[in-house]
């Protein structure tokens, strides 16, 4: 048998099978999901636009650090604006794991943007800057804890009749026990609950570059209360393949994407620890309605529903309309003095 965590970054990271890893479509029509910074360029756009402020202001250093850019359409959005603006000098640096979206990355930007690439923080010692993820902790391999009859299992996988299986053993991993107790998790009995051990692991990285400045996450999640509540009773893990939601994480091994809600409360407790603080948590439409995403709407008399002006007006929409995408994302924006 094998922990939910090792199958998922087999799934997700093996360097020839790992969904990731494959030279194949994932973001947008054509692949298995979406995320906010695909919706036009508006994302990009608005938070070039803060962070050129936060430089200004002095309040930041101008170097921004996107950890995982996808197919580069947020680094894209925001270069243009950058540039388009002639704000003060910048380094954009780009961490990325996906061979496939280095390609597609580089296909998007122009020869004179000054992009640097890193494998890991350990290049980026003595940081100073913002590091900046949309959809990151989501993504991380978790492991998967269930209750029953008052004790603790950890889900485990197996094989029986050739088919991958789920299987429960005792829980006696030192670590997640931790975990459940440091960040005050309480497992209602009949639930299930995705235990991310990697979120600490990757803000440790985070903190051990991070010299001085912010560290900003969008992301979807839970507090430790909405976790108990009976509509949370079996987790939050699942595929999306082809733009549909999968239950059994199971299916599908390497071609589907894998996603889990991130723990909140535990990643403002492992900030605090190290010494990074939660400046603000906002919901994103919230956020993005303080840092001036409005004042991108441009009134007009264009009748084309396709002009670009109509495009980009009804993108700002969906991102802080209820019925859009944003009321379910939250913005932490940490800081590290």
């Amino acid at each position: 048998m094998i922990t939910i965590e090792e199958y998922m970054n087999l799934a997700l990271y093996h360097p020839d099978f790992g969904y990731y890893m494959k030279d194949r479509e994932k973001i947008g029509r054509s692949g298995d999901f979406i995320t906010s910074s695909n919706i036009a360029d508006i994302m990009g756009k608005t938070l070039a636009k803060w962070f050129a402020g936060l430089v200004m202001n002095q309040s930041v250093a101008p170097h921004f650090c996107e950890i995982g850019a996808g197919n580069g359409r947020f680094a894209q959005a925001f270069l243009q604006e950058w540039y388009r603006a002639n704000y003060p000098e910048l380094t954009y640096t780009i961490i990325e794991k996906s061979p496939y979206h280095i390609k597609l990355q580089k296909e998007k930007f122009k020869k004179q943007w000054p992009i640097q690439y890193v494998e890991g923080f350990h290049e980026l010692k003595g940081f100073k800057g913002m590091f900046f993820s949309n959809e990151l902790f989501d993504a991380l391999p978790v492991h998967l804890v269930s209750k029953q009859q008052g004790s603790l299992y950890e889900v485990m996988v197996a094989v029986e009749h050739g088919e991958l299986v789920e299987k429960n053993c005792l829980l006696s991993n030192q670590k997640i026990i931790s975990f459940i107790e440091e960040h005050h998790v309480v497992i209602p009995e009949g639930h299930r609950i995705e235990i991310p051990l990697q979120m600490e692991k990757i803000f440790s990285e985070m903190d051990n570059s991070l010299a001085e400045g912010m560290i900003v996450t969008i992301d979807y999640g839970y507090t430790n209360e909405e976790w108990q509540e009976p509509v949370r009773k079996d987790g939050s893990l699942r595929g999306y393949y082809q733009h549909q939601l999968i239950r059994n994480i199971l299916e599908y091994p390497g071609e589907m994407d894998l996603t889990s809600h991130i723990h909140w409360d535990a990643l403002v407790n492992i900030g605090n620890k190290y010494g990074i603080h939660t400046i603000e948590q906002k919901r994103q439409d919230e956020f993005l309605l303080s840092i001036g995403i409005l004042d991108q709407l441009e009134s007009h008399q264009d009748l084309n529903p396709f002009s670009d002006v109509n495009k980009r007006n009804r993108a700002i929409r969906s991102l802080i309309m209820p019925s859009g995408m944003s009321p379910s994302f939250q913005v932490l924006v940490q800081l590290k003095a």
